[in-house]
């Protein structure tokens, strides 16, 4: 979803209306109509179709459900776009829109991220695959003109409709794109990282999305005012979570609700872990992310790789660009924040690799000359093409935390490694997410410069030294800590960052005044409860003052640490509010209480016994 899923339409949305077909080729071309398809439980779900009016050959249907709404509402009122781009409106296809049940227009109960039913015992045993079956099934039979083959798309939360409706897929499904697609909401998708809550995207989402439509309706309106511009004063001053009920959303947001009475990995969230449901895929598959999507990142490599997993037979590609949530779809991709790409990586995306997949799959137009892995290599700043994901041709290469801030490939032995670093961590002061006065989870975070951090004394700076040649990095990073706290519970927040050498230049057009001499870029950073170090399932307090080891891993980057350039990796316990606070004392944080939030003191390791770590593919 984005930041505030609200976003992905400001996102995508405003940059697609600048680059649009427009409203009146789209009217001067299709036809559109309005049905309400009745799935097998009687229920039937509101839908739009636009059908080419030139008649005089058949069409591909490129479908695509949404709980955001298939606006605008009337035969006479048009899309100023159709499909994923401009590119699929001028080429002709049948494309179709659908509010999945529930939501807006169409009947029946919305249920946010719908279990899977991997049995189905009657009709009334409804599901997002089911209801996609009955709508391509009636599409298939109702609509004149089509070639008999369906393709599927969408963005976060449609995406995950997507990767829904291609299991136990209709016939007729050919193709589909799952971008940027919820796969698990406890684990890394959306409201929790490694069983931390995402707070400003959770409670910005539901205070705009997350309240009853008790029938349908063309317009749901819920705005939200915060008070103040600045996040981190307002999520401080929430206090504990059970404030945002009381104060804010008055029993109106059943899901915020639900959240908070699962605060492990239980059956309500493993319901919802679409991952072990991806098998058998039959349509090919193309997924696509973003390397600082600050949502559902996660999301798509996990889909991607379980596809590749559980179903070897089917044609299943990865597309990965240096781009936040959804913004391959609009734009040209060639800047985050600061941070330059010098390609225009999001209209390459769009020409070379997203058209020609369906036009092929649905069409029989072109050839597919893509690799099973289209992945952009930030840092170097190109197109990097491979036949695996990740390319089997990266070998594992640890760096080992050192004594005086070092960061080095040997592992510890002389005794000034033999001991540990240590910060006070005290929850009345977080360390801040972005050095900047925001309300929600900004995406240029995911590219932010550090410096404000690592001058804080409860943020811990390792640093290689000054790097003679290229370091590629490409797949996953594996983070081995050694930690003490003097509470028990903890978290522990780790930033691999790329320091650029004190003579990078400025931007040429640089309104802000920012300064790269220095910066210190975020590559990829995460966080892990520590409660869940054994388990998801079964949260354990931590013993005060005892050694243990923290084990987790941080979704894949692709990205060259280049000549002059330095490695860096930065250890905290807060990342506010980006990750809501830990008390520091083991208790049920959903239920904390203002005394429960405790200062304390937390130490990482770096002996030849308790040798932390990262480790990435090199």
């Amino acid at each position: 979803m984005v930041t505030t899923l609200v976003l992905i339409a400001s996102v995508v949305g405003s940059t697609r209306l600048v680059q649009a077909q427009g409203g009146e080729y789209v009217k001067a071309n299709y036809t559109k109509y309005e049905y309400r398809i009745p799935m097998r439980d009687g229920k039937t779900l509101f839908t739009a179709v636009y059908e080419p009016k030139d008649e005089s050959k058949t069409y591909p249907i490129l479908l695509s459900r949404t709980p955001y709404s298939l606006k605008p509402y009337g035969v006479d009122q048009y899309r100023e776009n159709l499909g994923p781009s401009t590119l699929f409106g001028k080429a002709g296809y049948i494309f179709v829109y659908q509010d999945v049940r529930g939501r807006w227009m169409s009947e029946g109960d919305f249920v946010d991220m719908r279990p899977h039913l991997a049995v189905k015992s009657g009709p009334d045993q409804i599901d997002e695959s089911t209801d996609t079956w009955d709508t391509i099934e009636w599409l298939i039979k109702h609509l004149p003109n089509h070639n008999g083959k369906v393709g599927m798309y969408g963005i976060s939360y449609p995406g995950f409709y997507t990767s829904a409706g291609m299991i136990d897929a209709h016939p007729a499904l050919a193709a589909c794109s799952p971008q940027a697609p919820i796969a698990d909401w406890f684990i890394g998708d959306d409201w929790h990282h490694n069983g931390a809550l995402q707070l400003p995207h959770v409670f910005n989402f539901m205070a705009r999305h997350g309240h009853n439509r008790p029938e349908p309706s063309k317009k749901i309106d819920h705005q939200f005012d915060h008070g103040t511009p600045d996040g981190y004063e307002f999520f401080l001053k929430l206090g504990p979570l059970p404030n945002a009920d009381s104060r804010y959303y008055k029993g109106d947001v059943p899901f915020w609700n639900e959240v908070m009475k699962h605060g492990t990995y239980d059956e309500f969230w493993k319901a919802r872990n679409l991952r072990p449901h991806l098998k058998n895929i039959r349509p090919a598959v193309m997924t696509v992310g973003g390397w600082f999507d600050a949502e559902n990142l996660f999301g798509a490599l996990e889909t991607y790789k379980q596809i590749e997993r559980s179903s070897p037979g089917t044609s299943n590609m990865l597309v990965m660009g240096p781009w936040v949530h959804g913004g391959w779809a609009g734009g040209d991709g060639e800047s985050l924040g600061h941070v330059s790409f010098n390609a225009k990586t999001s209209i390459f995306y769009r020409e070379k690799i997203e058209f020609p997949f369906f036009e092929y799959h649905l069409k029989g137009e072109g050839k597919l000359a893509h690799p099973e892995a289209w992945v952009f290599e930030t840092g170097t700043n190109l197109w990097r093409q491979y036949e695996t994901w990740p390319p089997k041709e990266f070998k594992p290469r640890t760096f080992f935390f050192s004594s005086r801030g070092q960061l080095r490939t040997q592992p510890p032995e002389s005794p000034d490694d033999a001991g540990y670093d240590e910060y006070l961590s005290d929850p009345a002061r977080p360390v801040p997410f972005i050095d900047k006065t925001v309300i929600g989870m900004v995406p240029e975070y995911m590219t932010a410069d550090q410096r404000h951090a690592s001058r804080r004394p409860d943020v811990l700076v390792y640093e290689t030294e000054i790097l003679e040649t290229d370091l590629r990095v490409a797949g996953p990073i594996e983070v081995e800590l050694y930690v003490s706290t003097t509470g028990t519970d903890a978290d522990w927040v780790v930033k691999v960052i790329d320091v650029y050498p004190g003579d990078y230049p400025d931007p040429k057009e640089n309104p802000s005044g920012v300064r790269m001499g220095g910066y210190q870029q975020l590559v990829r950073g995460d966080v892990f409860r520590g409660k869940f170090r054994n388990s998801f399932e079964k949260p354990e307090p931590f013993n005060p003052n005892r050694i243990e080891k923290v084990k987790f891993t941080l979704p894949d980057i692709c990205h060259a640490f280049r000549p002059g350039h330095r490695l860096m990796v930065q250890v905290q316990s807060s990342w506010f509010p980006l990750i809501d606070r830990n008390p520091q004392k083991f208790v049920d944080i959903y239920t904390a209480k203002p005394e429960d939030f405790q200062k304390a003191t937390h130490r990482v390791y770096r002996s030849s016994e308790t040798p932390s770590q990262i480790k990435i593919l090199n």
